[in-house]
């Protein structure tokens, strides 16, 4: 997958991952990845919308939560929580859940707490 406007770094070598994060709240928010030195990632997600886009392993993805004339940081997550394997079917799946054993059919649903 490219990023259209600024692609991934691979300054320590490894490849970028797979990442999804959805906007499970009834607000805009605006996520960022800023702990990368000298790439810039951010984008606008709407309520409901999935976004999938590749980063850096040990990049953190911070969650700005659109509130009246401003917008607050409500969670940062890990993008090696967000990660997603791309099967051969076309399916994503989850790769780390924190769950053992824990195997699931359904698309990934990442949310931000409120």
């Amino acid at each position: 997958m490219a990023q259209v406007l600024d692609p991934v770094p691979s300054s320590d070598g490894s490849k970028p991952i797979l990442c999804c994060y959805v906007n499970a709240t009834s607000r805009i928010q605006v996520v960022r990845i800023t702990n990368v030195a000298n790439w810039y990632f951010e984008r606008v997600v709407f309520p409901g919308q999935r976004l999938v886009f590749e980063a850096p392993g040990m990049g953190q993805l911070e969650v700005h939560t659109g509130m009246m004339a401003s917008a607050i940081l409500s969670d940062r997550i890990p993008c090696h929580k967000l990660a997603v394997q791309e099967e051969l079917n076309g399916t994503l799946e989850l790769l780390d859940r924190g769950e053992e054993g824990a195997e699931s059919s359904e698309s990934p649903v990442i949310s931000a707490a409120m």
